[in-house]
């Protein structure tokens, strides 16, 4: 068969309404300042689905310090990768800066978050070695530990009983081969909103000696005392091995780092290929990420508004009897039951008539049957935005529940 045909034949479940999604259910053009209130299709809606969490994308100071650089730097420079010719000071002024917040030896500065972990994922393993990971993991692990030559196992989420009869699996055969074991997590599911189980996979170390790699997009500058991440939540950051986040969650900006001990942050520098072979960040977005770094260490005063506003709009939905699952973080999942067309229609009532907009997600990327409303509070979010929601939820439950989306047929939106 021509392989574009087969690709044509198989769309799959997400391509079936592709024609009339696109634009309004998948790639929809938020426009306006980035903000708890942005515009969509000519109109003013309450925007719950951007990582802003710490409402920095719009900070004055942060838009001070972007336009300076850029006006200062342009954006070509520095040219080149890091190890030819793109290395600067304030690079590396960053990734230490952001290593030490950590309680880690030395980082590593690094492009972007999706490109950054596969890479570093890739770069650790040999054919010897064996990976065991969650299997919720983002996309981006779930991708590098199968580019992985060796073994690799995945244990049911969360479950540490799985994750132990996983890593006897794994030191059964790394003895024979004399590769190591990598366990990878996250500090944050970024779909349900519950942390991984940092302090019980750490108390498994011992006995099967492997090397823990945390990924905490969704955990950095939002959990811990300082915002350090989940790893300072649960008081393990000493024993994670390797911790990696992104920007583009607290930070809101394109970028991400790795940090760990001196010697194998340095063995990453020299063997990252996405990193060698790759332009090195231009100087706008490091001098971006340090203003949004500062920030985010001294005004502790926006992660403690982002947690208010958390707790009244879960608490909220919890009152108001809104399953929102195992959350234990920003991260705010409503479930429903329904089909794709359901959720279609109820998400279009939403942004349509409750000025309402938030994601959705459906099969295949959960069961059939079922429909998640993820919603994402951030620090710039306001009492009323919340009470608004709040009340739009109630409202197209009860249609939900009277059957009023049952027979709708999803047509274009203008």
């Amino acid at each position: 068969m021509d392989l574009f045909d087969r690709i044509l034949q198989q769309a799959g479940p997400l391509g079936k309404y592709a024609e009339v999604a696109d634009g309004y259910y998948m790639f929809p053009q938020l426009e306006g300042e980035l903000g708890n209130r942005m515009i969509f299709k000519g109109k003013e809606v309450i925007c719950w689905s951007i990582n802003n969490y710490l409402g920095l994308a719009n900070h004055p100071e942060v838009r001070k310090a972007d336009a300076e650089a850029a006006a200062r730097w342009g954006l070509a420079y520095p040219m080149g990768a890091r190890m030819m010719s793109g290395e600067t000071k304030l690079h590396r002024q960053l990734e230490t800066g952001l290593a030490h917040f950590v309680g880690k030896e030395d980082g590593y500065l690094l492009n972007y978050g999706y490109q950054g972990i596969l890479s570093v994922i890739d770069a650790l393993l040999t054919r010897h070695d064996v990976v065991v990971y969650d299997a919720e993991s983002h996309a981006c692990i779930v991708d590098a530990v199968r580019m992985h030559m060796g073994k690799r196992f995945a244990f049911v989420h969360n479950d540490v009983a799985s994750l132990d009869k996983n890593l006897e699996r794994a030191k059964r055969i790394t003895d024979e081969t004399g590769g190591g074991i990598l366990v990878i997590t996250e500090g944050v599911f970024g779909m349900r909103g519950d942390q991984g189980k940092l302090r019980e996979i750490v108390a498994l170390k011992e006995k099967y000696g492997f090397r823990l790699l945390i990924d905490d997009a969704h955990g950095f500058g939002m959990l811990g005392k300082t915002g350090a991440g989940a790893a300072e939540e649960q008081g393990v950051a000493d024993d994670v091995d390797l911790y990696f986040s992104t920007f583009a969650k607290s930070m809101a900006l394109i970028g991400a780092f790795v940090a760990g001990q001196k010697e194998i942050i340095q063995f990453l520098r020299y063997n990252m290929r996405s990193q060698i072979f790759a332009k090195s960040l231009p100087m706008p977005l490091v001098e971006g990420a340090l203003k949004r770094f500062e920030l985010l260490k001294t005004q502790p005063q926006l992660r403690e508004k982002l947690w208010n506003n958390v707790r009244n709009l879960q608490g909220g939905l919890k009152e108001r009897g809104f399953d929102i699952g195992d959350t234990n973080t920003c991260v705010t999942p409503v479930y429903m039951h329904g089909e794709v067309e359901e959720a279609m229609a109820l998400v279009k009532d939403m942004r349509e008539n409750y000025g309402v907009f938030c994601s959705i997600v459906v099969y295949p990327v959960i069961p059939k049957g079922m429909i998640i409303l993820r919603l994402i509070p951030t620090a710039s979010h306001t009492d009323e935005d919340i009470r608004i929601t709040l009340d739009a939820f109630s409202a197209v439950r009860e249609k939900m529940v009277a059957g009023a989306y049952k027979n709708y047929v999803p047509q274009p939106i203008v």
